[in-house]
């Protein structure tokens, strides 16, 4: 043990005899200026935090082998107890403030099974916490390592960071497999491309499915891996999943005009409408047109999604295909192959609209995935890319305040849902 070590000890000991006189946050400051003064530094190897960090495992380790024999170190009632304290051995593990080299109390018959930090365990809680965050966010094992080992000075192998990662994969089977509410009011689906190396690195779709909850909460469903096959086929298979799960009824299902979805979507749900996103309706016009006449077939096109019905819609949009039609041929084909999915959304309620008009929602989360993606460039295979995404998903809204924002933004709407589709949302809840 070091000099600053002994001088540590000296200190807390100190210090813990006036503990009762003295509040926590003045003993803290002691302790730093003291350790200041003599030259001690707070962070780093060898520093305070490292040091208090060596003490509070060393004493919580004490305090389990002492409840494990029955009886204080040194205490009389331990002789001829059939066990007893043998000695410690040292152990390095790495904390938040760094690697901590600790004694672990070891007994005489084996059976002490410490819990604060187990047999064959290297690292806190905390560690494995702040590598899933980081991997997140999309930084590759060799980041991680470079962060954690100039930050923290921990070397910490690539192997080591993916065997922490995979450990997700057992949370992510249970989660996609999870028992789901009979009803939803809104389901929204989307997809993201990601670079997967399979032979050679290609586009692949991630389907994310997301609902609103007959509390407005937001909940993703589940996360499925495109095979690049036929369309209505595929989504036959996720709807009939995601119904084996126990979902019985879902009144809107909003979308980005996937291929084969509204033919699967009867199949498994009947009475559910399918809803083109508008918004995308609109983005996707602007692509076939020059930017000098956005402005003008934006205003144009306004008066058509914005109609108190069909009939209204229909003679706004013949308005404009007479003005652009010549010069736009595709945009009024666009609006032609989309026109059965859009309107739908002209014979509800303003609140329903307001919700239904986009697939915003979702697009937010699709944010966070892509950054994710986006950072890692391709992946190996599948299983990594799901892996990745499926971690961006879990580090939503960490505080909750998104979620409350988003429950409040619903309210209105939920009531509106229930009296058009003649109380499905309610006797869902039943």
């Amino acid at each position: 043990m070091t000099d600053q070590s002994v001088e540590l000890e000296q200190i807390g000991a100190a210090e813990a005899v006036q503990a009762p006189q003295i509040a926590d946050d003045q003993l803290i400051a002691m302790l730093v200026d003291r350790a200041r003064s003599e030259g001690l530094q707070l962070t780093g190897e060898g520093g305070l935090l490292q040091q208090l960090t060596k003490r509070v495992l060393e004493s919580a380790l004490e305090g389990e082998i002492t409840d494990h024999l029955g009886y204080d170190k040194h205490e009389a009632a331990g002789r001829n107890s059939g066990n007893s304290r043998n000695g410690t051995r040292s152990k390095t593990v790495l904390t938040d403030v760094g690697p901590v080299e600790i004694k672990v109390p070891r007994d005489l018959t084996g059976t002490f099974e410490p819990q604060i930090v187990k047999k064959r365990q290297r690292r806190l809680t905390g560690v494995d916490e702040m590598v899933l965050s980081l991997s997140a966010k999309g930084l590759t094992h060799g980041e991680i390592a470079a962060h954690l080992a100039e930050v923290y000075g921990a070397e910490v192998s690539k192997q080591t960071i993916s065997t922490i990662t995979d450990k997700v994969m057992d949370g992510m089977a249970e989660w996609q497999s999870r028992p789901l509410d009979r009803v939803y009011p809104v389901l929204f689906v989307d997809a993201i491309n990601v670079k997967i190396r399979d032979g050679q690195v290609a586009n692949r779709p991630i389907y994310v499915v997301m609902a609103v909850t007959v509390e407005g909460h937001r909940d993703i469903l589940g996360i499925w891996a495109g095979d690049g096959g036929e369309g209505a086929k595929y989504w036959l298979h996720v709807f009939t999943e995601l119904k084996n799960r126990g979902l019985q009824d879902v009144l809107m299902l909003v979308c980005d005009g996937l291929k084969g979805l509204p033919d699967a979507v009867e199949t498994v749900w009947p009475r559910t409408i399918v809803q083109t996103c508008v918004i995308h309706l609109l983005r996707n016009s602007f692509r076939y047109a020059g930017r000098q006449d956005w402005d003008k077939i934006a205003k144009k096109l306004k008066p058509v999604y914005t109609a108190p019905n069909e009939a209204a819609a229909t003679a706004r949009f013949t308005e404009f295909q007479e003005e652009w039609g010549a010069k736009y041929p595709a945009i009024v084909r666009l609006w032609e192959d989309a026109w059965a999915e859009f309107v739908p959304f002209l014979s509800f309620d303003v609140e329903i609209r307001k919700v239904i008009c986009s697939t915003n929602a979702i697009e937010s989360v699709n944010a966070r995935i892509r950054k994710a993606v986006r950072a890692r460039g391709h992946f190996p295979n599948e299983q990594a890319a799901m892996k990745c995404v499926y971690m961006a998903l879990m580090s939503l809204d960490p505080t909750g305040t998104g979620r409350k924002r988003w429950t409040m933004r619903w309210k209105a709407a939920l009531q509106a849902f229930d009296i058009t589709f003649d109380g499905r949302l309610t006797a869902g809840r039943r």
